[in-house]
């Protein structure tokens, strides 16, 4: 990889909970972990899951200095935290960033409540890698790394959640996970947000047709994120958060249908690698 190069690797495109079986091997089935790779950087946008198999490809990479963002807290978001094993690495610095919580609950306080009796059987303090903690609000503009650009922005989705655009060497991605559309509406912040972007991935948990069984839950669906790429002239969208119970088969159905409308639309699969 060269210094200026713009990868994408999908951990984890499963949302709820993680899955297996013969049904669902094609796409996968562990919570949400996005990896993207920008130069020598290395960030990680939540720790469902698939953080735990990011974590081991990272370590035999040599990789030691990594950031991980959260969308937001929710237990298929950060379940893969504690089995991410450069944490306790000496060698090692993780820095963790969150934003939708407010004066609630810092991101350290989140780590803490997560890894704990009874819920995990050791705390934050077994890690030996260096951690740190960011805080932020949503709206800032953050600069992690040398180059990097990160804008973000809240979500629609209970208890909150937020949405990042990344900027890196003229490309950008953008990841928007979880949030509810209204229907026959845009969200003028979710636009802003993907405005001509390269990527965006998507949360499309539901079909246009499930969305009033579900109002309320905080997740959208895989045709509004192709009404939305047409509209914000993004060169391609990725579909995430995969409904649990959704089967290869339906969800190959749902690319094909979405590929006929707009070409560059696809459906996330876990190990899924996109070069921009």
């Amino acid at each position: 990889m060269s210094d200026k190069s713009f990868r994408i690797r999908l951990w984890g495109t499963r949302g709820s909970l993680p899955v297996s079986g013969r049904q669902f091997r094609a796409f996968g089935g562990n919570t949400i972990c996005v990896e993207m790779q920008c130069g020598p950087h290395r960030l990680l946008f939540d720790a469902g899951s698939g953080l735990r198999e990011a974590g081991d490809a990272l370590l035999a990479e040599g990789v030691a200095d990594i950031d991980i963002f959260f969308s937001h807290f929710h237990y298929d978001h950060v379940i893969g935290l504690p089995y991410f094993v450069p944490l306790y690495k000496s060698r090692a610095a993780v820095t963790l960033w969150s934003g939708h919580m407010g004066p609630k609950m810092t991101t350290r306080e989140m780590v803490r409540q997560l890894m704990r009796p009874p819920w995990f059987p050791v705390e934050p303090d077994i890690c030996s890698a260096r951690v740190e903690t960011r805080d932020f609000h949503p709206g800032d503009v953050l600069h992690p790394r040398p180059g990097i650009t990160i804008r973000t922005a809240n979500l629609v989705h209970p208890g909150g959640a937020v949405g990042y655009r990344v900027e890196w060497g003229g490309r950008s991605v953008v990841m928007v996970t979880d949030t509810e559309h209204t229907p026959d509406i845009f969200d003028p912040v979710v636009l802003k947000l993907i405005d001509g972007c390269d990527l965006f991935l998507y949360d499309c948990t539901y079909l246009d047709s499930e969305m009033e069984r579900y109002r309320g839950y905080g997740h959208s669906s895989w045709q509004q994120a192709v009404r939305l790429a047409k509209l914000a002239q993004t060169k391609s969208v990725g579909f995430i958060h995969h409904l649990p119970a959704r089967t290869d088969d339906e969800l190959l159905d749902i690319e094909k249908q979405a590929q006929a409308d707009f070409p560059g639309a696809f459906a996330g699969r876990d190990g899924q690698v996109i070069d921009l």
